[in-house]
């Protein structure tokens, strides 16, 4: 599995792309693979002010349903609708489908993240 340089990781399993104020979350190859195949994505709406650390939705496969968490503090700008009809996007490329957008509350969160070598060796120590 691989994880974009360019994405900070959370333990549990999301990633986030931040450009400037705004990012991008959405949930790890990682995460995606223990969960099998998703076939319902939970998501709030917009406006939706979001905790970090805290649920704001849920993906459910057929094996369970997952929380998922926000990396950071902010205000959902987006939820991918698509997701609605099409939530095997994820089980086909998790790296690359969105599950929300957002507008940074406190862009200093995101040092508290994992980088992807950091969240590489989590995974890596968290399966064996």
């Amino acid at each position: 599995m691989s994880y974009p340089a360019n994405y900070r990781y959370t333990k549990e399993h999301e990633w986030i792309e931040a450009n400037g104020n705004e990012a991008t979350v959405g949930i790890t190859e990682h995460a995606q693979s223990l969960l099998g195949d998703i076939v319902f994505v939970d998501l709030p709406k917009t406006g939706t002010e979001l905790t970090q650390k805290a649920s704001f939705g849920s993906v459910e496969s057929v094996k369970a349903v997952s929380d998922v968490y926000a990396p950071v503090s902010g205000t959902v700008t987006a939820a991918n609708e698509e997701l609605a009809n099409a939530p095997e996007k994820i089980n086909e490329d998790a790296n690359n489908t969105w599950l929300i957008k957002l507008t940074l509350k406190d862009a200093s969160e995101l040092d508290g993240l994992l980088d992807a070598a950091a969240y590489e060796a989590f995974v890596a120590e968290e399966t064996h």
